[in-house]
C-alpha cells in the first residue's frame, strides 16, 4: 500500500534526499565517518554547512547584506529571540492570523520591557481571512511589523506583503518558506522551522538584514550578532539537519528552484480546491482571497463523519489528515516534496467516501 503523508510537521521529505542521505549514512565522502559523527569543526562539515547557505541564498535570491543563520529552538524560541534582539524599550506592531501568531505575540508581552500593539487581527472570524494593513496605521518609529505569512493551522496566507513604510517587516515563514513568491529585500527578518519545507525537526533558520544585528543581547545563545560573527557555529549546531537541508536545496535547485516548484505546488493545491468546492460533502471554511496553498483545513461540518472518514483514510494509506485539535475537521499540508498523485488519489479517495455516505 502507497502511504500518503499529509502531516503539518514534521513533514514528507524528498525521497530522493532521503535516498542520498541513506547511501552516505554510513561513510560521508569516504571519511569512515556518518555525517551525524562529524565534528561541526571538520573542513568536512565546514563545507556542508557552507553549501547549504550558498544554495539558500541561490533559491531564495538573498541579497549580500542579510545573514543566514542556523540555529536552534524553533521558530518558537525566535517568538523570543526577535523582541529580544530588535525591540528592547521599543514598540513592535503584531499582526494576529492564528495559533502561532497569538504565541508570538504572548512570547514579547512576556519580556515586560517590550510595548506590544496588535496592529490587525482576524480573531473576530476566528482566523478565516487575513485582515488589511494599511501603511496609515503603522507607527513608522516601531521597531518592526511581525507577520506569520501562513497560518499551518487556520489554513490561510498572505498572497502578498503589505506595504509598511520603513519600518522592518519580520515574517514566521515557517510553513510557506521556499514556496512564495515573496522578495527577501521585502523584509527586514526572516524566520522558519525547518521541519515542513526545509528537513527534519531540531533546525531553525534565521535571514536577517545587516543593519538589524545590533550592538547584541545579554544571552550569548539568543544573539543574533555573536551567532553571525561565528557563523552559526557559536556551539555545537543541529549538524545533521543542516546535512539534510543542503541535500534539500539541492533537490529544489535541480527541480528549477523556488518558482517551478511553487508552481507545482499551486497546481496541487488547485485540484483539491477545486474537489472540494464542488463537494456537496466536503467544504473549506476559508475565505478565497486568503487562502493557503500549503496548508488546507476541510470538513464534512459534523465531527463523527470527520472522525470516520479520518479512520477509513489511515486504513488507505492517507495518513495525518487528522486536523488541528483546535479546530478539528480535516487538514492536508501540500508541502513541496508531497507528490501531485498523492492529491489526486485524496480527491478520489474523498469521491468515493461521498458517494458511500450518500447510499
Amino acid at each position: 500500500m502507497t502511504v500518503y503523508n499529509f502531516s503539518a510537521g514534521p513533514a514528507v521529505l524528498p525521497k530522493e534526499v532521503l535516498v542520498k542521505a541513506q547511501s552516505e549514512m554510513l561513510d560521508y565522502q569516504q571519511s569512515g565517518m556518518s555525517v551525524m559523527e562529524l565534528s561541526h569543526r571538520s573542513s568536512l562539515f565546514e563545507e556542508i554547512i557552507q553549501t547549504a547557505e550558498k544554495k539558500l541564498r541561490e533559491l531564495m535570491e538573498i541579497p549580500e547584506n542579510y545573514r543566514v543563520l542556523f540555529l536552534q529552538g524553533g521558530a518558537s524560541l525566535q517568538f523570543t529571540m526577535v523582541p529580544l534582539n530588535l525591540a528592547q524599550e521599543k514598540k513592535t506592531l503584531y499582526v494576529e492570523t492564528g495559533v502561532w501568531s497569538k504565541k508570538a505575540i504572548a512570547a514579547a508581552r512576556s519580556l515586560g520591557n517590550v510595548e506590544v500593539e496588535v496592529v490587525a487581527s482576524s480573531k473576530d472570524d476566528q482566523f478565516r481571512h487575513i485582515p488589511e494593513i494599511k501603511k496609515e496605521q503603522i507607527d513608522q518609529s516601531a521597531a518592526y511589523v511581525h507577520l506569520t505569512t501562513n497560518n499551518t493551522i487556520a489554513g490561510t496566507a498572505f498572497q502578498k506583503i503589505p506595504d509598511v513604510g520603513d519600518v522592518p517587516v519580520v515574517a514566521d515563514m515557517s510553513s510557506n518558506i521556499l514556496a512564495n513568491d515573496y522578495n527577501v529585500k521585502d523584509f527586514g527578518l526572516i524566520y522558519a522551522g525547518a521541519q515542513k519545507n526545509i528537513g527534519p525537526a531540531g533546525l531553525t533558520v534565521v535571514i536577517v538584514r545587516e543593519d538589524l544585528l545590533g550592538d547584541g543581547v545579554f544571552a550569548p545563545m539568543l544573539d543574533y550578532k555573536l551567532q553571525a560573527e561565528n557563523g552559526s557555529l557559536y556551539n555545537t549546531p543541529p549538524t545533521y539537519s543542516i546535512y539534510i537541508a543542503k541535500l534539500v536545496f539541492e533537490w529544489l535547485l535541480a527541480k528549477g528552484g523556488v518558482s517551478a516548484i511553487l508552481k507545482e505546488d499551486k497546481e496541487k493545491a488547485a485540484l483539491l480546491y477545486e474537489a472540494i468546492d464542488r463537494s456537496a460533502l466536503f467544504s473549506n471554511p476559508i475565505e478565497k482571497t486568503s487562502r493557503s496553498i500549503t496548508n488546507i483545513p476541510f470538513s464534512t461540518g459534523n465531527a463523527e463523519l470527520d472522525r470516520r472518514f479520518i479512520q477509513a483514510a489511515e486504513a488507505q494509506g492517507f495518513i495525518n489528515l487528522k486536523g488541528h485539535r483546535s479546530v478539528g475537521g480535516m487538514r492536508a499540508s501540500l508541502y513541496n516534496a508531497f507528490p501531485k498523485e498523492g492529491v489526486i488519489a485524496l480527491i478520489e479517495f474523498m469521491k468515493e467516501f461521498e458517494t458511500s455516505c450518500a447510499d
